[in-house]
């Protein structure tokens, strides 16, 4: 008997952003070690959102908001998700307490009223939404669920305090800090009928002998949270070829390029304008081709960890500044070191 050839699409997308702006000259003025550091020049960050944990902007109240904006653009209600599942780097819930058992997922479908969906975490640094979206697409290509929700709510803005108190020049390791911002994203996936609206493909690599050019861990110093990254190492050429080398090569499998996918937008992961400028010019000089118009909010949410992605193209589709139609590329570049691609196609999403 013949298999059914089946796909997943994005069918709905929700966000949430705290309502509390925080320019860069603001925090630039909080770093007392290091006075005038140069962080909107070096990386083109103006402003991020900062959560208010007392107002339950927490990780996981950024989440629970987004998943509930994603259901509300939904055709679905929560009673009918096939799975949750969570993706969170950070882990904070009732203020600055971490929560690890029960589960986020776990504790989602208790808010939501998915009592139903299979539900568990999944953490991979800032691929983390990506890789949770890699996993449900298989879920529903081998036909074990409908549908599902992906979720992720990042209140990282605490390694930006911690590294304002500590750092001492603008070459410390703690720099990067000053560029994250809190938010919450939430897609939720469904079987594709049309190739207006599918998943192309989805594929991640892993090169684990660069993770540790970018660790999170409690800081012996001060006993806040602290991010601690060799920017110049983790951004050089040599690890931007790792991504373009890997995706030349699964697109090669089916006999194609670059060119031959016709994207129309690229998302990179929002570290910084620099490093997507670098990242598009490595690009063209790498696939041998111009690279898609790219899709950036950094400039004024800073990088949002694993929700960074779905964060730019939710504001861009809003805006009118991305079309429908169109075909867009997701590329993560996250801790360990992970790349790859996600390739989708966009018509009909709800937002």
């Amino acid at each position: 008997m013949a298999t059914i050839a089946r796909a997943s699409r994005f069918e709905a997308l929700g966000t949430c952003l705290p309502a509390t702006v925080q320019p860069t000259s603001e925090l630039v003025a909080t770093v007392t070690g290091a006075p005038n550091v140069p962080l909107e020049r070096v990386t083109g960050v103006t402003a991020r959102r900062v959560a208010d944990a007392s107002a339950g902007e927490d990780s996981f109240g950024l989440a629970l908001r987004a998943a509930q904006d994603a259901l509300r653009n939904s055709r679905y209600d929560a009673a009918e998700l096939d799975v949750v599942i969570s993706t969170s780097i950070s882990r904070s819930k009732g203020g600055d307490r971490y929560h690890f058992e029960p589960s986020f997922a776990r504790m989602l479908i208790e808010e939501l009223g998915a009592h139903r969906a299979i539900h568990f975490d999944l953490s991979n640094a800032c691929a983390g939404m990506i890789t949770g979206v890699h996993v449900l697409d298989r879920m529903i290509r081998q036909g074990m669920v409908r549908n599902g929700l992906v979720v992720s709510g990042e209140r990282i803005t605490p390694i930006a305090r911690t590294a304002a108190a500590e750092m001492e020049t603008s070459r410390d390791p703690q720099f990067a800090s000053l560029t994250v911002g809190d938010s919450g994203a939430a897609v939720i996936l469904d079987e594709s009928e049309d190739e207006a609206d599918r998943i192309h493909h989805v594929e991640l690599m892993t090169a684990a002998e660069f993770s540790h050019l970018c660790l999170a861990m409690p800081s012996e110093r001060t006993g806040g949270l602290a991010m601690y990254t060799d920017s110049k190492t983790q951004q050089a050429e040599g690890r931007r070829r790792i991504w373009s080398g890997f995706y030349s090569d699964f697109l090669a499998k089916d006999g194609g390029d670059f060119a031959d996918e016709k994207f129309d937008y690229v998302i990179h992961h929002q570290v910084s304008t620099r490093f997507i400028d670098f990242m598009q010019e490595h690009g063209e000089s790498a696939f041998g081709t111009a690279m898609p118009e790219t899709l950036s909010t950094t400039e004024y949410l800073g990088n949002t960890a694993s929700t960074s992605h779905f964060v730019t193209l939710g504001e861009h589709l809003r805006a009118g500044t991305a079309r429908r139609g169109a075909k867009f590329l997701l590329v993560p570049a996250a801790s360990g070191v992970i790349v790859g691609g996600l390739s989708v196609t966009i018509t009909n999403l709800g937002v």
